[in-house]
């Protein structure tokens, strides 16, 4: 005779049933692993980029006021030692000016590689809420009010995909910035370079011939 399943016994659970449930408790774990993982790795990410960048701004307005220092003693010296000798020697006049020229131009371009330019400094509502504005640079806000800054950075805060847009937008902008930069430093130093190689062999030439 076949035993009836009485109320009061355990029925027999098939051995199948707890590994499945084990295997979608270790994914869902292994899962959540991974995604603190990737997250942590995002933070890792963008807090490097930003630190290299600043690095890499420092770095560069020091080139600059390097080169304006230089450039500003090699005038002072220029001017002291060769303006009231124009007289006595004509033939010095040229390399002279070629070499304050030289001097010149190259300051001019350290100076615009580390002149600041400033946006309009304002947003609309409707920027914050199409996700355009960077809230994370200050020349986006800093004519705003208060109350216009808080409702925008607290929609940021809200909003992890305007939050990670804003932060990719501050990268990339950072990065144009400092192309910006080491694009006039380059010239700057090539200006300075050749420019006093073409000075001395004009000042060899001027007391040679």
């Amino acid at each position: 005779m076949q035993q009836e399943n009485l109320p009061g016994k355990e029925t027999n659970v098939p051995a199948a049933a707890k590994p499945a449930d084990q295997n979608s408790t270790g994914n869902y774990t292994s899962q959540l692993k991974k995604n603190k993982h990737h997250l942590r790795a995002v933070q890792t990410m963008f807090k490097s980029s930003s630190s290299n960048h600043q690095r890499l701004s420092v770095m560069a307005d020091n080139k600059a006021f390097i080169m304006i220092t230089v450039n500003s003693i090699i005038i002072s010296v220029a001017i002291g030692l060769f303006i009231g000798k124009f007289v006595d020697r004509p033939h010095l006049i040229w390399p002279t000016i070629l070499l304050l020229l030289v001097n010149i131009a190259a300051i001019i371009y350290s100076v615009l590689a580390t002149r600041p330019n400033i946006p309009k400094g304002t947003f609309t509502r409707e920027q914050v809420d199409n996700k355009t504005v960077n809230l994370l640079f200050f020349g986006s806000y800093y004519k705003m009010d208060l109350k216009d800054f808080d409702y925008g950075i607290k929609q940021m805060m809200d909003d992890n995909e305007f939050l990670y847009d804003t932060l990719i937008k501050d990268i990339y902008w950072q990065g144009k910035i400092l192309g910006r930069k080491f694009r006039l430093l380059r010239i700057s130093y090539d200006i300075f370079m050749y420019g006093i190689a073409a000075s001395v062999v004009a000042y060899l030439l001027a007391v040679l011939i």
